[in-house]
């Protein structure tokens, strides 16, 4: 699957959650699970439930209460989406195992799966300045200014789809390694955690 496969996926679950607008709501997900297109599916997904969260929590009018209850499902959305990063690093891992590395194989600043991450909430960033760009009590100064911005988006994926696609052939044919470290992610750890592990000695 090449890049411009992945954002077609990616808008059209975008598409899909704004049908309801609702962090709330269930996923609806259209691939069979286990497959790849699931898995890119369920991601955007949690961004994009992610996206709303982060926009509801800075309502300067929200309640200590609820701040919290955002904020603790962000954390858990976090959590998720390295999880669904991992996982489609493995689907690489599996895939290009049979590959020979060339002698002057190169490494790569990222693995395939945190550049698809970037792929993912570009879409979103696509999507929202798409909206606001044609907002309709937007000043026409203002509506300038974010389609401006919206086709500085539009190239910065055109770019970031070519670079997926190009690292993607470097790593089928062996010029670059497929080598992942993991986020090791402390915060959500009670082994981690002091503030958790402290806890739970005492």
């Amino acid at each position: 699957m090449d890049a411009h496969q992945m954002n077609g996926i990616f808008d059209a679950c975008i598409a899909d959650y704004h049908k309801e607008d609702d962090v709330t709501q269930p996923e609806k997900n259209p691939f069979d699970v286990g497959t790849f297109d699931n898995l890119l599916y369920h991601k955007n997904w949690i961004d994009t439930v992610q996206w709303h969260l982060e926009d509801i929590i800075r309502d300067p009018k929200i309640s200590p209460e609820n701040a919290l209850i955002i904020k603790r499902k962000i954390d858990a959305s976090n959590q998720d989406r390295t999880d669904l990063v991992e996982q489609i690093d493995d689907y690489y891992l599996e895939t290009l195992n049979h590959v020979k590395l060339r002698d002057n194989a190169r490494l790569n600043t990222e693995s395939p799966a945190w550049a698809i991450d970037r792929l993912s909430i570009l879409a979103l960033k696509i999507y929202h300045m798409q909206v606001e760009a044609n907002r309709e009590e937007g000043t026409e100064q203002l509506l300038t200014k974010n389609k401006l911005k919206y086709q500085v988006l539009l190239t910065q994926r055109n770019d970031l789809s070519l670079a997926i696609n190009q690292l993607l052939e470097d790593l089928q044919n062996g010029s670059r390694e497929m080598k992942v470290y993991r986020q090791m992610k402390m915060y959500n750890d009670p082994e981690l955690n002091p503030v958790l592990y402290k806890q739970k000695q005492g």
